[in-house]
């Protein structure tokens, strides 16, 4: 593999470091694809509520898409967030077509972010063992999705 900027890190932990920032990446694009969705499709009695929550995620999100795709520039991995990239590596299941009452696109949500916090540890701890800085990145972002998932789950408890 030939890289842009020469790395700081050895060979065997720019492989760990770099399959799970393209990992992230792919999930976070996902995710903030799958919030927007469901975001444009979301009516029922909490509809303003939960609109606002998923821009919330939406921009969360994209900024850690960068954070992450930059972080990979940084140790001369080229990131990968094209589509077809996102779709065959994706962990989010697909959002229903249409309308999505309130509950369901809560649930759907805290489902989505579910799935990306599980990964995100996953990587973290590999991270960790090699390159704290980017463990930092890992743990920033699960604390952060973690809150977002608390607060969906909060939204459908009666």
């Amino acid at each position: 593999m030939s890289y842009a900027v020469k790395s700081t890190l050895p060979e065997g932990d720019l492989k760990v470091v770099g399959e799970a920032l393209q990992g992230a990446l792919t999930d976070l694009v996902d995710l903030s694809l799958v919030a927007k969705q469901i975001h444009w499709n979301v009516v029922g009695p909490r509809f303003r509520s939960v609109h606002l929550q998923l821009d919330e995620v939406v921009t969360d999100a994209r900024e850690y898409t960068d954070t992450v795709a930059e972080r990979a520039s940084a140790l001369g991995v080229a990131p990968d967030g094209r589509s077809s990239t996102v779709a065959s590596g994706t962990v989010i299941d697909t959002v229903k077509e249409g309308w999505l009452q309130d509950s369901d696109a809560v649930r759907t949500m805290a489902d989505a972010l579910y799935a990306v916090i599980t990964r995100a540890r996953t990587r973290m701890t590999a991270v960790g063992e090699v390159d704290p800085v980017t463990e930092d990145i890992f743990i920033q972002l699960t604390g952060d999705l973690e809150k977002h998932r608390w607060m969906f789950e909060a939204e459908n408890q009666r």
